[in-house]
């Protein structure tokens, strides 16, 4: 009986096993439904991860990624490339490219990949590596399969299972299996699953898995909310875990920044005591904890160089302080925390704080305590409440914030614990312009100008760098800033920094032939000409995401305007008042004779969460405000 089975089975192993091979090799282009290629510049056909948390101390990720690019926008959807140090090495690495009608064309094996540091400026010495295919398409559409294996003990840090993370990109299908031993108080948190084609398919005490299919290509809307507020995704963490060499337990941001100062940063704030003599001559008699750290601060931004090294990926752990002293250079993380140590030598208290740095603000989620972040600042104590320094940037002033970490729920790491809080918030109106200035319109329609602009709270972010352009960088911005001068020379320009009271100025001598358009004998030209919105807002039918201005602003000018002396006014705009829910408008025109007008201007955007039906409304405001920035003035020749 056995024998007369066996051959049986055999062919049936042999047959199933065609099968599965013809499946598993079915990369074919052809196969793709019309329906997912829509908008779409890659396909994800299949995205799988496999997560095993043996222990406290072991984790294991497992990924296959299958993608097939439509066309060369769709090359970082790949994302064939993987993160790794001791703590996480790579077990294994390979991707498989196929073409258009799923013919192999090219294994690419681990020795193949760019390996490379993952600090900016490769010479510096560091654990932290990327690895990552480096292949030219030859043509398109092809398809990539990559796989990947890590291992790491750090247990704290489970990645988040995001199956949508880009515009212009369709998931076929994405899968998460995760499995965990149920003594380690495995948690986790579902976000943004609505409208979205993702179920959760195992929820047990030891296991839990998501798959999400057919989720077609979503197109980018502008004044979108980023996309963590947007796309499907899932955190997960655990209460008993295992970071930097260190178990650890928390249940509460308190537990966690507690264990973090005790067990991760103790002992890396050492110096040597030339250093800490250093630092007390150099703040002299200064008793006032803010000056003194005013001085510390400068110190490190002359002295010290930043590296660019995520946290995530340079690990948790700052670099020995005494290191960044001898080197001259760090990361976020080490920077911080070699600023923490200098003001301690001066009797400055000081915290390291974890939080998402981008210029799209993101919040710590504080009812899920976990590893979470990108970034690190430095906390320092003022009366009830703290100012942050931004250790990274050898310009910012102290205490400045900018658009980088602004107006964000953050943790302030504590030695009694954790402290969720949220950074500076700079309210709409602090974030001003004001712009003064004159220029005069020759009988030819020539323009000659001055102005001064001074920019404060985030619109000082956008400019402070300015006198650092070389002179074709600055002749490139100015000409895009006053695009609406056509012809545009900048005859002289200078820069006043006031770091102390976070104000750039800018002043400036322009000029242009032909500003005003002379026919037969009239003339006409825009009188607001140095600060037009000329931003356009985009037309977007069934809008399907809510609309976010994260930032307002309130811009302020005044200029006096020298009309040619043979000519006179036959049309002058007229005054405008617009008030809405996005903000405010006005122009007032104030004619002193017949040869000076002042044209006064105020424009106030309000920040806020508004729905997708609310952005009409917003774009016919913004059109209304552009409309009026461009009034013209019509002269007619004595």
């Amino acid at each position: 009986m056995f024998h007369r089975f066996f051959p049986t089975f055999t062919v049936f192993l042999l047959f199933t096993s065609v099968l599965l091979s013809a499946q598993k090799s079915d990369y074919s282009t052809l196969t793709i439904s019309d329906s997912l290629k829509e908008n779409a510049n890659a396909i994800v056909r299949l995205n799988q991860i496999d997560i095993v948390i043996a222990s406290q101390r072991s984790m294991s990720i497992k990924r296959k990624r299958v993608v097939t690019v439509l066309n060369e926008h769709g090359l970082d959807a790949v994302e064939a490339s993987e993160n790794y140090d001791n703590h996480k090495p790579v077990r294994s690495i390979l991707a498989t490219v196929y073409d258009a009608f799923g013919k192999e064309i090219k294994k690419i094996k681990k020795a193949d990949f760019r390996d490379v540091s993952a600090v900016s400026g490769s010479t510096l010495f560091s654990e932290s590596r990327y690895i990552y295919l480096d292949y030219t398409p030859i043509q398109y559409p092809f398809t990539v399969v990559f796989e990947s294996e890590l291992e790491t003990s750090n247990t704290a840090f489970i990645p988040q299972w995001i199956p949508l993370n880009d515009y212009a990109v369709t998931i076929e299908k994405s899968i998460l299996n995760l499995s965990f031993p149920s003594n380690l108080g495995f948690k986790y948190k579902e976000f943004n699953f609505s409208n979205f084609n993702v179920k959760k398919t195992v929820e047990t005490s030891t296991n839990l898995s998501y798959v999400a299919t057919k989720i077609v290509a979503q197109k980018e809307e502008i004044a979108s909310p980023s996309n963590s507020y947007l796309l499907p995704r899932v955190m997960m963490g655990l209460e008993f875990f295992h970071l930097e060499g260190v178990d650890g337990v928390a249940k509460t941001w308190a537990e966690f920044g507690k264990w973090y100062s005790e067990k991760i940063l103790q002992g890396t704030i050492d110096l040597p005591e030339e250093t800490k003599a250093k630092m007390k001559a150099l703040v002299g008699t200064e008793t006032d904890p803010i000056k003194k750290a005013k001085i510390i601060y400068k110190y490190v931004q002359e002295k010290s160089r930043y590296v660019n090294i995520s946290i995530g990926i340079g690990g948790w752990k700052p670099m020995l302080a005494g290191d960044v002293d001898r080197l001259g250079y760090g990361d976020c993380k080490a920077l911080s925390n070699y600023t923490k140590a200098l003001l301690k030598a001066v009797d400055v208290p000081s915290f390291n704080t974890i939080l998402y740095g981008s210029s799209r603000k993101r919040d710590i989620e504080t009812d899920f305590v976990s590893m979470q972040g990108n970034h690190m600042i430095l906390a320092i104590p003022n009366k009830d409440k703290y100012i942050f320094l931004e250790c990274t940037s050898q310009v910012d002033p102290f205490g400045y914030q900018g658009m980088f970490t602004d107006d964000r729920i953050v943790l302030v790491v504590k030695p009694e614990g954790g402290e969720i809080v949220r950074t500076r918030i700079y309210e709409d109106t602090e974030n001003v312009q004001i712009s003064k200035g004159v220029y005069s319109i020759a009988e030819n329609g020539d323009f000659l100008g001055k102005i001064g602009i001074v920019s404060e709270g985030t619109q000082y972010n956008q400019k402070f760098n300015n006198d650092k352009l070389s002179p074709l960088e600055m002749e490139a911005f100015y000409k895009d800033y006053w695009s609406t001068i056509n012809n545009l020379k900048i005859k002289k320009i200078t820069f006043k920094n006031d770091s102390d009271k976070i104000s750039f100025t800018e002043n400036a001598e322009i000029t242009a032939v032909n500003y005003g358009n002379v026919s037969a004998n009239k003339m006409m030209f825009a009188l607001n000409a140095f600060n037009q919105s000329t931003q356009s807002v985009k037309r977007i039918r069934n809008r399907k995401n809510p609309m976010e201005i994260s930032r307002g602003y309130l811009d302020l000018d005044e200029i006096e305007i020298v009309l040619p002396a043979n000519f006179s006014i036959e049309f002058l705009p007229s005054n405008v008042e617009i008030n809405g829910k996005f903000g405010e408008y006005k122009t007032e025109i104030i004619k002193k004779d017949n040869n000076n007008i002042v044209y006064k201007r105020r424009f106030f955007l309000k920040k806020g969460l508004y729905t997708n039906k609310e952005y009409d409304e917003y774009r016919l405001f913004r059109e209304q405000i552009s409309r009026n920035d461009n009034a013209k003035i019509i002269l007619t020749k004595s």
